[in-house]
C-alpha cells in the first residue's frame, strides 16, 4: 500500500489540482500519520503503512489540519470557533480505538 500523499488529502478536499494545497498537505501527512502510529501502537501498520481505516483517519484528520494550518482561532459574527486539530474526533476514535494496543495493567 503507498504512503499518503498531499495529493490524496487535497483530492479528498475536492481541490486535488491546487498545488499550494497539496505542498501543504504533504508536510502535515507525516504528523497526523506518526500521530495515528502513536495511538495505535503500531498496531494496524504493515512495513511502516497504515490499513485502509487507519488511512481514512489520516486523510480526514490532515484535511482538518490543512484547512486552519495556524491552528488560530477565529470569531464568525457572535461564534468563536476554536483553532484547528484539537485531537481526534469521536468517529476517527472509533476506527483508531479497534487497533489500539492497551498497557497491561
Amino acid at each position: 500500500m503507498p504512503a499518503l500523499t498531499g495529493v490524496d488529502i487535497a483530492a479528498f478536499l475536492g481541490q486535488g489540482g491546487d498545488t499550494e494545497l497539496v505542498a501543504l498537505a504533504g508536510q502535515h501527512v507525516p504528523i497526523i500519520t506518526a500521530m495515528a502510529r502513536a495511538y495505535t501502537r503500531g498496531v494496524g501498520f504493515e512495513g511502516g503503512e497504515p490499513n485502509p481505516d487507519i488511512e481514512a483517519v489520516i486523510i480526514t484528520a490532515t484535511a482538518r489540519l490543512v484547512a486552519n494550518p495556524e491552528q488560530l482561532g477565529t470569531t464568525v459574527g457572535s461564534v468563536t470557533v476554536d483553532g484547528g486539530f484539537n485531537g481526534w474526533t469521536l468517529a476517527e476514535l472509533f476506527v483508531l480505538n479497534r487497533y489500539r494496543k492497551k498497557a497491561a495493567g
